[in-house]
Protein backbone atom coordinates (compact mmCIF):
# COMPACT_ATOMS: atom_id res chain seq x y z
CA UNK A 1 0.00 0.00 0.00
CA UNK A 2 1.51 3.14 -1.27
CA UNK A 3 1.43 5.64 1.93
CA UNK A 4 0.97 8.87 0.25
CA UNK A 5 1.66 12.55 1.31
CA UNK A 6 0.81 15.42 2.47
CA UNK A 7 2.80 18.33 0.56
CA UNK A 8 3.50 21.83 1.33
CA UNK A 9 4.93 24.91 -0.42
CA UNK A 10 4.48 28.75 0.47
CA UNK A 11 4.46 31.23 -3.06
CA UNK A 12 3.47 34.86 -2.10
CA UNK A 13 1.65 34.63 0.98
CA UNK A 14 -0.12 31.41 -0.33
CA UNK A 15 0.45 28.14 1.23
CA UNK A 16 -1.08 25.36 -0.64
CA UNK A 17 -1.85 22.01 0.96
CA UNK A 18 -1.43 18.93 -1.59
CA UNK A 19 -2.78 15.80 -0.89
CA UNK A 20 -0.60 13.66 -3.16
CA UNK A 21 -1.75 9.97 -3.46
CA UNK A 22 -3.38 10.23 -6.89
CA UNK A 23 -3.26 6.01 -7.54
CA UNK A 24 -5.61 5.74 -4.54
CA UNK A 25 -8.01 8.78 -5.24
CA UNK A 26 -5.68 10.67 -2.78
CA UNK A 27 -6.87 7.68 0.09
CA UNK A 28 -5.69 9.18 3.55
CA UNK A 29 -2.99 7.09 5.36
CA UNK A 30 -2.31 7.19 9.16
CA UNK A 31 0.88 8.88 7.67
CA UNK A 32 -1.17 11.10 5.44
CA UNK A 33 -3.39 12.46 8.56
CA UNK A 34 -0.10 12.68 10.82
CA UNK A 35 1.58 14.94 7.74
CA UNK A 36 -1.39 16.89 7.56
CA UNK A 37 -1.91 17.66 11.15
CA UNK A 38 1.82 18.72 11.38
CA UNK A 39 1.41 21.05 8.66
CA UNK A 40 -1.96 22.96 10.29
CA UNK A 41 -0.08 23.30 12.77
CA UNK A 42 2.30 24.92 11.17
CA UNK A 43 0.83 27.04 9.61
CA UNK A 44 -0.44 29.91 12.13
CA UNK A 45 3.29 30.11 12.36
CA UNK A 46 4.19 31.32 9.23
CA UNK A 47 4.82 35.07 8.38
CA UNK A 48 3.31 35.97 5.53
CA UNK A 49 0.71 33.47 5.25
CA UNK A 50 -2.44 35.05 4.28
CA UNK A 51 -4.51 32.03 2.24
CA UNK A 52 -4.15 28.44 2.63
CA UNK A 53 -5.54 26.37 -0.17
CA UNK A 54 -5.98 22.71 0.03
CA UNK A 55 -6.10 20.28 -3.30
CA UNK A 56 -6.06 16.70 -4.46
CA UNK A 57 -2.93 15.61 -6.66
CA UNK A 58 -4.20 13.88 -10.20
CA UNK A 59 -7.48 15.61 -11.01
CA UNK A 60 -9.36 12.88 -10.18
CA UNK A 61 -10.07 13.40 -7.24
CA UNK A 62 -9.86 15.61 -3.69
CA UNK A 63 -9.73 13.20 -1.43
CA UNK A 64 -11.79 9.91 -1.45
CA UNK A 65 -11.72 9.09 2.50
CA UNK A 66 -9.86 6.95 4.59
CA UNK A 67 -8.10 4.25 3.13
CA UNK A 68 -10.08 1.58 4.52
CA UNK A 69 -7.72 -1.32 4.30
CA UNK A 70 -6.55 0.50 7.98
CA UNK A 71 -9.25 -0.54 9.76
CA UNK A 72 -8.64 -3.96 9.28
CA UNK A 73 -6.68 -3.87 12.45
CA UNK A 74 -9.35 -2.50 14.65
CA UNK A 75 -10.92 -5.09 17.28
CA UNK A 76 -13.66 -3.39 19.13
CA UNK A 77 -16.39 -0.15 19.46
CA UNK A 78 -13.57 1.48 21.44
CA UNK A 79 -10.77 1.82 18.08
CA UNK A 80 -13.46 3.58 15.98
CA UNK A 81 -13.92 6.30 19.29
CA UNK A 82 -10.35 6.26 19.31
CA UNK A 83 -10.28 7.12 15.04
CA UNK A 84 -13.16 9.72 15.42
CA UNK A 85 -11.54 11.58 18.35
CA UNK A 86 -8.13 11.62 15.71
CA UNK A 87 -10.22 12.32 12.49
CA UNK A 88 -12.39 15.35 14.31
CA UNK A 89 -8.61 16.63 15.78
CA UNK A 90 -7.37 16.65 12.24
CA UNK A 91 -10.89 18.53 10.57
CA UNK A 92 -10.30 20.89 14.08
CA UNK A 93 -6.73 22.06 12.81
CA UNK A 94 -7.79 23.12 9.39
CA UNK A 95 -11.44 24.75 10.59
CA UNK A 96 -9.35 26.94 13.16
CA UNK A 97 -6.44 28.10 10.86
CA UNK A 98 -6.65 31.65 11.24
CA UNK A 99 -6.10 32.69 7.87
CA UNK A 100 -8.99 31.81 5.20
CA UNK A 101 -9.20 28.25 3.55
CA UNK A 102 -9.91 27.42 0.15
CA UNK A 103 -10.99 23.91 -1.14
CA UNK A 104 -9.43 23.75 -4.77
CA UNK A 105 -11.54 19.86 -5.82
CA UNK A 106 -11.85 17.88 -8.77
CA UNK A 107 -13.78 15.07 -8.80
CA UNK A 108 -14.45 12.44 -5.80
CA UNK A 109 -14.52 14.35 -2.17
CA UNK A 110 -15.98 11.07 -0.43
CA UNK A 111 -16.13 11.02 3.54
CA UNK A 112 -12.93 12.01 5.04
CA UNK A 113 -12.24 14.54 2.70
CA UNK A 114 -16.14 16.08 2.49
CA UNK A 115 -15.16 17.30 5.90
CA UNK A 116 -11.98 18.53 5.07
CA UNK A 117 -13.45 20.38 2.33
CA UNK A 118 -16.25 21.52 4.53
CA UNK A 119 -14.27 22.40 7.05
CA UNK A 120 -12.32 25.08 4.55
CA UNK A 121 -13.91 28.58 4.19
CA UNK A 122 -14.81 28.59 0.49
CA UNK A 123 -14.77 25.94 -1.90
CA UNK A 124 -14.42 25.68 -5.97
CA UNK A 125 -14.80 22.73 -7.70
CA UNK A 126 -14.85 21.42 -11.60
CA UNK A 127 -18.47 20.07 -12.74
CA UNK A 128 -17.60 16.66 -12.98
CA UNK A 129 -17.20 16.57 -8.94
CA UNK A 130 -19.00 14.61 -6.70
CA UNK A 131 -19.69 14.64 -3.02
CA UNK A 132 -20.53 12.22 -0.67
CA UNK A 133 -20.21 9.85 2.34
CA UNK A 134 -21.59 6.75 1.00
CA UNK A 135 -20.49 4.49 4.45
CA UNK A 136 -23.79 2.83 4.19
CA UNK A 137 -23.16 0.65 1.22
CA UNK A 138 -19.13 0.87 1.76
CA UNK A 139 -17.85 0.31 5.16
CA UNK A 140 -20.59 0.51 7.52
CA UNK A 141 -18.90 2.59 10.20
CA UNK A 142 -20.70 6.60 10.90
CA UNK A 143 -19.42 10.23 11.61
CA UNK A 144 -18.87 12.19 14.78
CA UNK A 145 -21.29 14.51 16.17
CA UNK A 146 -19.04 17.03 15.24
CA UNK A 147 -18.88 15.83 11.06
CA UNK A 148 -22.58 15.58 11.27
CA UNK A 149 -22.76 19.07 13.10
CA UNK A 150 -20.60 20.67 10.09
CA UNK A 151 -21.95 18.73 7.47
CA UNK A 152 -25.30 20.11 8.33
CA UNK A 153 -24.73 23.53 8.13
CA UNK A 154 -23.36 23.46 5.08
CA UNK A 155 -25.54 21.00 3.05
CA UNK A 156 -28.86 21.23 4.85
CA UNK A 157 -29.85 18.18 7.55
CA UNK A 158 -31.82 16.53 4.52
CA UNK A 159 -29.05 16.22 1.84
CA UNK A 160 -26.76 15.24 4.59
CA UNK A 161 -29.27 12.36 5.00
CA UNK A 162 -28.85 11.82 1.46
CA UNK A 163 -25.52 11.09 1.86
CA UNK A 164 -25.55 8.88 4.85
CA UNK A 165 -29.06 6.71 4.64
CA UNK A 166 -29.61 6.43 0.91
CA UNK A 167 -25.64 6.52 0.32
CA UNK A 168 -26.37 9.20 -2.45
CA UNK A 169 -23.58 11.38 -4.22
CA UNK A 170 -24.38 14.82 -4.65
CA UNK A 171 -23.29 16.33 -8.22
CA UNK A 172 -21.37 19.72 -8.65
CA UNK A 173 -24.89 21.63 -9.60
CA UNK A 174 -26.58 20.84 -6.63
CA UNK A 175 -23.58 21.85 -4.21
CA UNK A 176 -23.31 25.46 -5.90
CA UNK A 177 -27.16 25.82 -5.66
CA UNK A 178 -27.20 24.51 -2.04
CA UNK A 179 -24.12 27.39 -1.19
CA UNK A 180 -21.74 24.76 -0.43
CA UNK A 181 -19.31 25.35 -3.55
CA UNK A 182 -18.23 29.39 -4.31
CA UNK A 183 -17.97 28.60 -7.91
CA UNK A 184 -17.77 25.94 -10.70
CA UNK A 185 -15.46 25.86 -13.37
CA UNK A 186 -13.76 23.78 -16.16
CA UNK A 187 -10.71 22.03 -14.80
CA UNK A 188 -8.48 24.07 -17.37
CA UNK A 189 -9.67 27.13 -15.45
CA UNK A 190 -9.27 25.63 -12.12
CA UNK A 191 -6.17 26.94 -10.99
CA UNK A 192 -6.74 30.27 -12.48
CA UNK A 193 -10.01 30.95 -10.36
CA UNK A 194 -8.43 29.40 -7.53
CA UNK A 195 -5.89 32.35 -7.29
CA UNK A 196 -8.44 34.93 -8.10
CA UNK A 197 -10.03 34.15 -4.96
CA UNK A 198 -6.53 33.97 -3.08
CA UNK A 199 -6.13 37.19 -4.11
CA UNK A 200 -9.69 38.71 -3.42
CA UNK A 201 -9.13 36.97 0.70
CA UNK A 202 -5.31 38.46 0.75
CA UNK A 203 -6.15 42.20 0.00
CA UNK A 204 -8.97 42.25 3.03
CA UNK A 205 -8.65 43.02 6.77
CA UNK A 206 -6.70 39.20 8.27
CA UNK A 207 -7.78 40.58 11.86
CA UNK A 208 -10.98 40.76 10.42
CA UNK A 209 -11.17 37.33 8.85
CA UNK A 210 -9.39 35.38 11.56
CA UNK A 211 -12.29 36.69 14.42
CA UNK A 212 -15.14 36.23 12.38
CA UNK A 213 -13.96 32.07 11.74
CA UNK A 214 -13.27 31.98 15.05
CA UNK A 215 -16.68 33.69 16.21
CA UNK A 216 -18.42 31.05 13.36
CA UNK A 217 -16.68 28.21 14.12
CA UNK A 218 -17.42 28.83 18.19
CA UNK A 219 -21.32 29.22 17.35
CA UNK A 220 -21.30 25.78 15.20
CA UNK A 221 -20.01 23.63 17.96
CA UNK A 222 -21.27 24.88 21.25
CA UNK A 223 -23.32 22.64 23.29
CA UNK A 224 -22.64 19.28 20.79
CA UNK A 225 -23.99 16.40 22.94
CA UNK A 226 -21.95 13.11 23.86
CA UNK A 227 -22.48 10.50 21.00
CA UNK A 228 -19.43 8.27 21.73
CA UNK A 229 -21.85 5.45 22.62
CA UNK A 230 -23.18 6.03 18.63
CA UNK A 231 -19.78 5.47 17.79
CA UNK A 232 -19.50 2.51 19.85
CA UNK A 233 -22.01 0.78 18.66
CA UNK A 234 -21.48 1.65 15.14
CA UNK A 235 -17.55 0.54 15.11
CA UNK A 236 -18.46 -2.36 17.21
CA UNK A 237 -20.81 -3.95 15.13
CA UNK A 238 -20.57 -6.90 13.06
CA UNK A 239 -21.52 -4.83 10.03
CA UNK A 240 -18.18 -2.71 10.62
CA UNK A 241 -16.10 -5.85 10.21
CA UNK A 242 -17.81 -7.31 7.54
CA UNK A 243 -18.08 -3.93 5.44
CA UNK A 244 -14.09 -3.39 5.69
CA UNK A 245 -13.47 -7.77 4.85
CA UNK A 246 -16.03 -7.42 2.39
CA UNK A 247 -14.06 -3.86 0.76
CA UNK A 248 -10.62 -5.98 0.88
CA UNK A 249 -11.96 -9.14 -0.76
CA UNK A 250 -13.53 -6.96 -3.42
CA UNK A 251 -16.99 -8.59 -3.10
CA UNK A 252 -20.25 -6.46 -1.95
CA UNK A 253 -20.54 -6.64 1.89
CA UNK A 254 -23.78 -8.39 3.42
CA UNK A 255 -25.06 -6.58 5.70
CA UNK A 256 -26.98 -8.11 8.93
CA UNK A 257 -27.92 -5.09 11.15
CA UNK A 258 -25.47 -6.26 14.08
Amino acid sequence: MSEGAVQLSISGGVAAVVFDRPAARNAMTWAMYEQLGDICRRLPTEPGVRVVTFQGAGGEAFVAGTDIEQFQSFQSGEDGVAYERSIDAGIGLIEALPMPTVAVISGWTIGGGLAMATACDFRIATPASRFGVPIAKTLGNCLSISNLARLSAVWSPQRVKRMLLLAELINADEALACGFLQQLCPSDELAAAASRLCERLAALAPVTQKVSKEGLRRLLLRDLPAAEDLIRQCYGSEDFHEGVAAFVMKRSPVWKGG
